[in-house]
């Protein structure tokens, strides 16, 4: 993800250079979602209830130093999976990561009219993207925000995070999903493997994405970039109902 001093429409080049170009500038406006240009296929794999390899990209392509590539929707899958009705309600919801100290909003954020997706405009905020899973309905909920925007943003200290730690999403009625932290690891992002943590799960999953590794700073409008993406993968262990809601009998 980079942050930048600015945010440009994209036209076209191949999505491994996109990817490449998303690394978040200290001087920061640009989004962590290195990897956004797979919605199509992510979001039509979520809908038939399986995980699929994500599609070729090699028709998706970016100007240097813009973020997302427009793309074009495979015909959606005849049979969708019955539907479960998101836990936490519509958003905004709250992140708390006690571990480090985050509590932050999660706003919803999808494509604009030009088909290209949306990003936070500030280094505090967290996406949630709208064509991912939404979060405790059992599959993979993505969400991204800046490590560095002016100073430290939201996810400055994300690769403090170690397995068992505790993530907490939670809605404004009091309900409260709660994961625990499987893995934090760094993507090369020129890796096309990479684009897999976008993918659907089979079990009730976060992934959470910032930028990590070595930042080089090349001065220009965007300052610099970072070397990799620090992915965390969390699972859900309990969902806490709100304060004073009846739960139904089975």
């Amino acid at each position: 993800m980079n942050a930048d001093a600015g945010y440009d429409r994209p036209t076209p080049r191949p999505l491994r250079r996109w990817l490449r170009r998303l690394p978040l500038l200290a001087s920061g406006l640009i989004l962590t979602s290195a990897v956004l240009a797979l919605l199509a296929g992510l979001l039509v794999s979520a809908l038939s209830g399986t995980v699929e390899e994500p599609p070729s990209a090699a028709h998706l392509v970016a100007e240097p130093a813009h973020i997302f590539d427009r793309y074009s929707a495979p015909a959606p899958s005849p049979t969708a999976a019955p539907v479960i009705e998101p836990p936490l309600g519509s958003t905004p919801f709250q992140l708390i990561i006690p571990r480090i100290g985050v509590e932050a909003t999660v706003n919803a954020f999808g494509l604009d009219a030009d088909s290209i997706p949306e990003v936070p405009r500030n280094g505090q905020e967290v996406a949630w993207y709208n064509w991912s899973s939404e979060p405790g309905t059992g599959s993979n909920a993505v969400l991204a925000g800046h490590v560095t925007w002016s100073g430290a943003g939201v996810f400055y200290n994300l690769d403090q995070l170690s397995v068992g730690d505790q993530i907490l999403l939670r809605s404004a009625d009091g309900t409260e999903l709660s994961y625990t932290v499987e893995e934090n690891f760094l993507i090369d992002p020129n890796d096309p493997s990479s684009l897999a943590v976008m993918a659907p799960t089979n079990d009730d999953t976060i992934t959470v994405i910032t930028c990590g590794g070595a930042y080089s700073p090349t001065g220009g409008q965007f300052g610099g970039y970072y070397s990799d993406r620090r992915v965390v993968r969390a699972t859900l262990n309990q969902v806490n109902p709100a304060p004073g809601a009846v739960v139904a009998a089975n």
